[in-house]
């Protein structure tokens, strides 16, 4: 946009989104007050939501100020080959966990095809470094913090 687009009102994408964040934030407040769940010490788990929906309530205004101060800035194009790439290593995540697959496993691929997709080439490597956090990741939720993750075969070797 130029500066002659802009002075005839405000960015409309910038406004757009402000309207939309508001909105998710006013559904995420409000999902937190119907949840029944109390807590008999401290803080309850209601609180998180009610941290995040003001997270998107400031993020909605501040688009709203940027909206009328002078829009957002134009995006780039996008790389298709990183989007493709990253977006297999989601499809790859959901499949690997659907089918049984376990965590780790579904980890380390969605963090070696996300960075494929952010442009590193030692694909092997990735591999070995996302099953290590996968691993990680699993082991401390599952030992530490007693929750379950979904199971694979590598994860039963460990519980």
């Amino acid at each position: 946009m130029t500066n002659e687009t802009r002075a005839r009102g405000a960015d409309k994408p910038a406004l757009i989104v402000g309207v939309l964040l508001l909105a998710v934030a006013f559904l995420v407040g409000y999902d937190a007050a119907q949840q029944t769940i109390v807590s008999t010490y401290g803080i309850g788990p209601t609180a998180m939501p009610y941290v995040v929906a003001t997270g998107l309530v400031i993020l909605g205004l501040a688009h709203f100020v940027t909206a009328f101060r002078g829009g957002l800035p134009q995006p780039e194009a996008a790389d298709t080959g990183a989007l493709l790439w990253i977006a297999g290593g989601l499809v790859g995540l959901i499949g690997c966990i659907a089918l049984g697959g376990g965590f780790v496993i579904a980890i380390a691929l969605l963090f070696s095809c996300t960075a494929r997709g952010m442009g590193r080439r030692a694909f092997a490597v990735d591999v070995a470094i996302g099953f290590g956090l996968g691993l990680a990741i699993f082991l401390t939720f599952a030992k530490l913090l007693t929750l379950i993750l979904p199971s694979g075969p590598l994860e039963r070797l460990f519980l």
